[in-house]
């Protein structure tokens, strides 16, 4: 590669096309390909390379730092869990519709790992998603309380396409935990989608969001177009535990 065409493509901004280049010359020296074929092949290297760097840049905008699949989920451990249905969820054909999605079921059936996965597919669908978990949004809110910027935090969570929040209930929020949150479901609702994994029945989110009418609101409004996937098995956790322990 000449530096004036190194030049050109970098202003140009295809670095896709300057990494495949070299391989593609060889390519087209070793079997002789026609102009426009190896054109089209410099353009897909370029798209591919730019959908890549995408979904990376919405990976760690989602705060995702470990990818999980619905390939590395282990269906035969909890047979019951609905297969199905959540590899259509993680289709994320439900966030054009503003659809939800509740995970409900004790510790260590795979929730997490299979809410990361649906924020993945979505990922992956062109969706722009956010996962945070109960202990990160009680940090959030307080942050935001302290810092004068509520406003921008509830932006953030209330745009983004996929909300995913997770271990719903498992840590009590603060003072005004219920106002917030009701306030990011209303501003959502029928306009994006949130998935909540929980191991807490619904009847009790009044009790650790300390406010029953906020929890009701929020309740009406996730649920009138939510899919409800009941998680019914052992824990992988104590699973793992048991493997470890056998093996010392």
């Amino acid at each position: 590669m000449t530096t004036q065409l190194h030049t050109r493509l970098r202003t140009l901004r295809l670095s896709g096309m300057i990494e495949a280049l070299p391989a593609r010359v060889a390519q087209a020296e070793a079997a002789p390909l026609a102009p426009l074929d190896f054109l089209d092949l410099l353009v897909e290297d370029e798209l591919t390379r730019r959908a890549d760097r995408l979904f990376a840049r919405r990976l760690k905008q989602a705060g995702i730092i470990t990818v999980k699949t619905l390939a590395d989920f282990d269906w035969s451990f909890n047979p019951k869990i609905p297969k199905l249905r959540l590899i259509e969820l993680a289709s994320a054909r439900f966030v054009p519709s503003h659809g939800g999605v509740l995970l409900i079921g004790p510790p260590g059936v795979g929730k997490s790992h299979l809410a990361t996965a649906i924020a993945v597919g979505a990922i992956h669908a062109g969706h722009r998603a956010l996962v945070r978990s109960t202990f990160d949004l009680v940090a959030d809110f307080a942050q935001a309380d302290a810092t004068g910027t509520r406003r921008e935090l509830v932006r953030q969570l209330t745009q983004v396409d996929l909300l995913v929040l997770e271990d719903f209930g498992m840590k009590k929020l603060g003072a005004t935990a219920a106002e917030d949150l009701l306030e990011v479901f209303v501003r959502r609702h029928e306009t994006a989608s949130t998935l909540i994994t929980t191991n807490r029945p619904t009847q009790d989110w009044g009790i650790f969001l300390g406010d029953v009418p906020a929890a009701t609101a929020i309740l009406d409004r996730f649920l009138a177009h939510a899919a409800i996937i009941q998680m019914v098995g052992k824990s992988y956790r104590l699973r793992l535990r048991s493997s470890a322990n056998a093996e010392e």
